[in-house]
């Protein structure tokens, strides 16, 4: 019986021995990650509009999509509510690495144009994580006198003790039956 437990107990430590390495192998690494423009990860406000900055920019202008990518720590996630089309009011979130999100809107943005910006803002912070309620509205030109869209990206920032870190983004956009509360709207 004692050499049935010694062989279970050393079978389960040579599986937890090996998780770390199974866990490292799916998870990308700090090295792979694009060296950011300091002034991007600089603060929490620099981190935001930097990524509001590198998907806005008119017709044709191809996104510097390494500048977007060094603003993500890795494993990072972009999730996207969408109302589902048979929906009477049900949602569906669709989640996405950034590079997912580069290969689903980057062509997309780059041909029909896209201005995006923050128009109101809450943040909380404790210790190295931040959150922020971004309220946002989207444009075709810069100069569009109404946004096509508005919504709001309630974005997980990680300062690291020497930069700011984008963890999370999770969007919904403004519907009919989904107005966004005044609370969030520029005062």
């Amino acid at each position: 019986m004692s050499t049935l437990r010694t062989r279970a107990a050393l079978a389960g430590a040579a599986l937890l021995l090996a998780m770390p390495a199974v866990a490292r192998a799916q998870t990308p690494t700090l090295a792979a990650t694009p060296a950011p423009r300091a002034a991007d990860v600089a603060s929490a406000d620099a981190i935001i509009a930097a990524l509001y900055d590198v998907i806005s920019g008119p017709a044709g202008q191809k996104r510097d999509w390494d500048r977007f990518r060094s603003l993500f720590v890795p494993g990072a996630r972009l999730i996207v509510v969408r109302a589902r089309p048979d929906s009477a009011g049900n949602r569906a979130p669709r989640v996405m690495t950034p590079e997912q999100y580069i290969e689903t809107a980057g062509a997309q943005l780059e041909r029909n144009g896209f201005f995006e910006r923050e128009i109101a803002q809450v943040s909380e912070s404790f210790g190295g994580v931040t959150h922020r309620f971004s309220t946002y509205d989207s444009k075709r030109t810069a100069s569009d006198p109404q946004p096509f869209a508005r919504g709001i990206n309630s974005i997980q920032l990680l300062n690291d003790g020497t930069r700011w870190w984008v963890v999370t983004i999770y969007w919904d956009s403004e519907r009919p039956n989904n107005p966004i509360p005044a609370k969030y709207l520029p005062r």
